[in-house]
């Protein structure tokens, strides 16, 4: 009977160590995919911006390690490996928290830092084929206009017409002018975009390491 209940309790802790696994993976899923997004648009990003991503995906590599001598511990019933657990366990929750104050102090900085760039590229818009490919997928992916609105291109088309990524909608034999437009600015909808993605990488750390923490907890009183 003893070793039936040592069974379940072994199978149950290696049961718990592959939720951890899995929840490794998917905050490296996470974390990849928001670089991704942030790589697109590197021209605006600083790289402060670019490191919060970076921390999750090696969080999430770090957890899939942690889950790793978990498993190995509780089927092997390894004193040592689950020793192991418990101390990188604890760096992961600390690893975790950090990322998420990162996330929310470099929130603040995001509005000033985009604008500056985004103004100073837009000079450059003509000189620069990165500039204009960068700015063009821009526009298009978020049917915008210049950084506060589409006037901010007068410095650099004089005679009324737009980059044709201004007017997605446009034939690309016709030009592109002020009524056919996108009106919006860009400025906001990317500020918005990757304000939505910091607050979710905050909140994801967060309820990550929660439950990280229950698990942890239900492992004890086994």
């Amino acid at each position: 009977m003893d070793s039936i209940a040592m069974s379940c309790i072994k199978y149950l802790l290696f049961l718990f160590n592959l939720l951890f696994a899995i929840s490794g993976i998917v905050i490296l899923s996470v974390g990849i995919m928001i670089h991704e997004m942030y790589s697109n648009y590197s021209l605006f990003i600083g790289e402060k911006i670019f490191s919060i991503p970076l921390i999750f995906i090696v969080v999430g590599i770090f957890i899939f390690v942690v889950a790793f001598f978990g498993c190995c511990g509780a089927i092997k019933e390894s004193n040592y490996m689950l020793i192991t657990f418990a101390v990188l366990l604890l760096l992961t929750f600390l690893l975790e928290v950090a990322g998420g104050i990162a996330g929310f102090i470099m929130k603040d900085d995001l509005n000033l830092m985009l604008e500056t760039r985004m103004n100073s590229s837009l000079k450059e818009y003509k000189y620069n084929s990165y500039y204009s490919k960068t700015w063009n997928a821009l526009q298009f992916d978020f049917r915008c206009c210049g950084v506060k609105t589409y006037t901010d291109w007068n410095v650099i088309f004089n005679n009324g017409s737009l980059p044709h990524s201004c007017c997605p909608d446009t034939p690309t034999d016709e030009l592109c002018i002020a009524d056919h437009v996108s009106k919006p600015g860009c400025l906001p909808a990317l500020e918005s975009a990757l304000e939505e993605n910091v607050f979710r990488i905050i909140a994801f750390g967060i309820a990550v390491a929660f439950v990280q923490v229950r698990l942890h907890r239900l492992q004890d009183e086994i």
